[in-house]
């Protein structure tokens, strides 16, 4: 693993085809500070997307909270891995800072990938929606 701590746009998720795929999966991990959709990425790097609603207070809140989710992934890279994309949601009115970003964001994605590991995993249908 390299050194690097560089965070190109190639790893940002941009595109609503993407947030929509990996909403649509509905493999989610949370805890008191974040909570975070993820999917197994069709390229190889993992890629983030940022989701901070109104709740969170004005813009200049809202720009600091991306930042710090931004900073934490940057940081923490190596720790996550290869292969996921992710949509990072801060709970409101946590309080969070860089290093609480940090933590959960490694200990939610090793959560996640365990998860989209299995084989029932692979499918996106929950069995209570087989039933119907």
């Amino acid at each position: 693993m390299s050194d690097d701590f560089s965070f190109p746009k190639a790893r940002h998720l941009r595109h609503a085809a993407d947030f929509d795929r990996v909403y649509s999966r509905k493999c989610r991990a949370g805890d008191q500070h974040l909570l975070i959709f993820a999917d197994l990425s069709p390229v190889e790097t993992t890629r983030i997307g940022l989701s901070v609603s109104k709740k969170h207070g004005n813009a200049v809140n809202r720009v600091r909270i991306k930042r710090l989710l931004r900073e934490a992934y940057r940081l923490r890279q190596h720790d996550v891995g290869e292969g996921l994309d992710l949509i990072l949601i801060p709970r409101a009115a946590s309080g969070a800072g860089l290093r609480d970003y940090q933590s959960s964001l490694v200990r939610l994605t090793h959560k996640l990938r365990k998860r989209l590991s299995t084989p029932q995993a692979d499918s996106s249908v929950t069995p209570s929606e087989q039933q119907r």
